[in-house]
């Protein structure tokens, strides 16, 4: 990054341009014309800044900004986002070659379990499975190898094979699977504290095992879904020579901010229900018990001293009671966040993420992290976390997107088996669902076209392009913890489970807006196409000395009434500081605020005094139709997403939350904007 960016990034006040000034296409909600080519970058940028807010001069001209910056990490500000990955396959669609091959065994076998020791002593349980002949007995000879390594117990990876199972597809066209239970989880010995350092030591040293044995040739291929891709991607950044690409679905990218902590938030709904999942599956060992009697005896104990006093239970009631070292950001968080390691990834890595998935935020962010570096591609598609797993079914084939399987078999075949008729560089660069419209694909991520556009919200609670000139309506917002229980967080938040209830509130908006205040656009002149993150800048007093803040986005059909849920975000009034130089930034305008979340970072919220929440709303890809409204929601919480931690939750209990419309304190949300046309 240069350094007059990082002078710049560090310096930028908060804050906004108007409208008509940084927008990739100038559609807006009201039917303006859109010219067909945007202007030069240099013409377009504005700085960012709000009134009522400091403002700090520099000397560098803000036309030397980059047009589009990435979202920066703890360790990294943000830059210029790269051109490398959109210089290629701009024309590209899954139709234009399609990949299979025979199989080319009959069947497959399991062996028993093998335990494998970490350098600390502590044992491992693998499960390896072979392609087989019509016998039933393992093949000959050496295979590359799928590993696969998860907390959900290897034993029951035969009956899903989204939690650790060999697919027989990929292992008859000759790949060999290896399936590790982690440290203190399923069969394995040790105490389980996700993600943590030594947890990732263990990745490599199983790497090394798997290497040398003499059913591999010493070829592997990092596969698996949620915590399974997690374990990949943090095993492809520990450089082994023998990992040739990686397939993580929906893996995280920061376990503060995509899920645990959202907007400062502990996720009351999902952590919970993970937790005792992984301890349940973890308790039955009878795999291992099979070959090792005490080795299943001495791992079941490990993994109920470790649930009960050491990581599950413990951590559960530090996040509840505003523990400083689990409820803000730190190097806790920092080692359990995959992302902050992408730099050390060299491998070919194909990422599947879902617009409706629990990492919903991360996903597209993998690839533009990685996109300059090594091969890397884009799936994203309309899926909840268990959807994306294929359970129950992820939809595919659809758009002449394949089975995620055929898709997996052309990764590896080119980049593990070096077979490159398998062509998977061919593969578009970006596929993403885009709600209203279908599958469609891009050169890049994000979108070569994106622009910024903001709106405002008014006192007739419309939303439109011109600031208010005068005082407007306020509105008003009641302080209650329990808002959003019957919405679609509570699919999303529930990894999908809840999702598969038929309640309509799973996918219209209209019964939790009943207890927020509501802003819509004027009927749209003509589509809307919507790609990436969402700002919601928006100015509040409490009564309270805390408060919190969720935005929903909803696409508003006149002719059904139904308001579909598209993103949402949610923030934490004494957590609402932002850090400029760690901000996505399009066209001068922030896209994307980055919250520092530390301790160190909190804000006092004095009662009836105004300040300014700047809202992260996931990324999502949605096109709104002419005729269409958007909606923007706002309410006090969303219990399903997030709960804040005693310390936020009792000062801010009860209350109201007031939204401000003035020339000085002008709310508005930004808009990631497309232009329509490139869908067709």
């Amino acid at each position: 990054m240069s350094t007059a960016w990082t002078r710049l990034g560090a310096t930028l006040a908060l804050g906004f341009a108007l409208a008509a000034c940084g927008s990739e296409d100038n559609t807006t909600t009201t039917g303006s014309a859109n010219p067909a080519t945007p202007p030069a970058a240099s013409a377009r940028v504005q700085p960012d800044i709000l009134p009522g807010e400091d403002t700090v001069t520099t000397s560098l001209p803000v036309a030397a900004m980059p047009r589009i910056t990435t979202l920066g990490t703890r360790a990294e500000t943000s830059s210029d986002y790269g051109r490398s990955a959109g210089t290629g396959n701009g024309n590209l669609d899954w139709s234009a070659f399609s990949y299979d091959r025979p199989a080319e065994f009959a069947g497959m076998v399991t062996l028993p379990t093998q335990l494998i020791t970490m350098d600390d002593g502590t044992r491992l349980a693998a499960k390896v499975t072979l392609p087989a002949g019509s016998t039933g007995q393992a093949a000959s000879g050496r295979f590359p190898v799928v590993l696969v390594q998860t907390s959900y117990n290897s034993e029951f990876g035969s009956y899903a094979a989204a939690i650790g199972g060999a697919d027989p597809y990929i292992v008859q066209r000759g790949y060999a699977t290896v399936v590790v239970d982690v440290r203190g989880t399923g069969n394995s010995e040790g105490q389980w504290e996700a993600f943590s350092a030594r947890e990732q030591a263990d990745y490599r040293q199983v790497v090394d095992w798997v290497a040398q044995q003499s059913w591999s040739d010493g070829r592997i291929g990092l596969y698996g879904v949620s915590y399974l891709g997690i374990t990949s991607v943090l095993t492809a950044a520990q450089q082994h020579p023998a990992v040739k690409a990686a397939f993580p679905i929906v893996p995280i990218g920061d376990g503060y901010r995509d899920v645990v902590f959202t907007g400062g938030q502990v996720n009351a709904t999902f952590i919970p229900l993970w937790l005792t999942l992984v301890t349940a599956l973890g308790l039955p060992t009878y795999g291992v018990a099979q070959t090792d009697p005490m080795a299943a005896f001495t791992a079941l104990v490990d993994h109920l001293i470790g649930a009960v006093a050491n990581f599950q239970v413990p951590t559960v009631l530090k996040a509840a009671i505003g523990d400083n070292e689990t409820a803000y950001d730190n190097d806790f968080w920092a080692v359990r966040s995959p992302m902050e390691q992408a730099a050390r990834i060299t491998v070919p890595t194909f990422v599947v993420g879902g617009l409706q998935d629990l990492f919903q935020r991360s996903e597209p962010m993998w690839f533009e992290r990685l996109k300059d570096r090594v091969p890397t591609k884009l799936l994203i598609g309309p899926w909840t976390h268990i959807a994306a797993a294929n359970v129950p079914s992820d939809g595919l084939p659809a758009d002449g997107i394949p089975r995620m399987n055929q898709i997996l078999l052309r990764w590896f075949d080119h980049y593990v088996k070096g077979i490159t008729a398998a062509r998977a560089d061919q593969i578009p660069n970006v596929t993403q669902f885009v709600t209203g419209h279908g599958y469609a694909t891009a050169t890049d991520w994000p979108h070569a076209r994106l622009g910024a556009r903001r709106l405002f919200l008014h006192g007739d609670k419309s939303l439109g392009t011109s600031a208010p000139q005068t005082a407007e309506a306020t509105a008003l917002v009641p302080q209650s913890p329990l808002q959003g229980l019957c919405s679609a967080s509570t699919s999303q938040w529930t990894a999908g489970a809840a999702g598969l209830l038929p309640l309509p509130c799973f996918d219209d908006d209209r019964i939790n807006q009943l207890s927020s205040a509501v802003f819509s656009t004027a009927p749209l002149t003509e589509d809307l196409y919507l790609n990436g993150p969402i700002q919601a800048d928006i100015w509040v007093s409490t009564t309270s000395l805390d408060a919190g803040l969720s935005v929903r986005v909803s696409d508003l059909d006149p002719a059904t009434g139904k308001a579909a849920p598209l993103s949402n975000g949610l923030l934490t009034a004494s957590l609402r500081q932002v850090d400029a130089s760690r901000s996505r930034y399009v066209d001068g305008m922030m896209l994307q605020p980055w919250h520092p979340f530390t301790k160190a970072s909190l804000l006092p919220v004095t009662p009836n005094e105004p300040m300014l929440m700047r809202v992260e709303i996931f990324p999502t890809s949605a096109l709104l139709k002419k005729g269409h409204r958007l909606q923007i929601s706002l309410a006090a919480s969303n219990l399903p997403q997030g709960l804040a931690p005693a310390p936020s939750l009792l000062p801010g209990l009860l209350g109201a939350l007031t939204i401000h419309n003035t020339p000085e304190l002008p709310s508005s949300v930004v808009l990631p904007v497309v232009p329509a046309s490139v869908l067709n």
